[in-house]
C-alpha cells in the first residue's frame, strides 16, 4: 500500500549544480548582435527621454497659461 509513495533513492543536484546545469542551456548571443542590441536600447531610451521631456514642457507651458488668466 505505501509501495508507491516511496522516493527514488536519487540524490538531487544541489543548487549550483541546477545552476550550472541551466547556465549550459542559455544561447548566449555573439558580440556583434550584442553591440546592435545595446545600441537600439540607448537609442529607443533617448528617444523615448526626448519625447518625454518635451510632453512634460508643453503640459507646463499649458497648465501655467491656464493658471494666468
Amino acid at each position: 500500500m505505501g509501495d508507491s509513495n516511496k522516493k527514488d533513492n536519487k540524490e538531487k543536484p544541489s543548487f549550483s549544480q541546477g545552476v550550472q546545469t541551466e547556465f549550459r542551456k542559455i544561447s548566449w548571443p555573439d558580440r556583434t548582435s550584442l553591440f546592435k542590441q545595446s545600441v537600439a536600447v540607448v537609442c529607443v531610451s533617448v528617444v523615448l527621454g526626448v519625447i518625454i521631456a518635451v510632453i512634460d514642457l508643453l503640459l507646463q507651458y499649458g497648465v501655467n497659461n491656464f493658471l494666468a488668466m
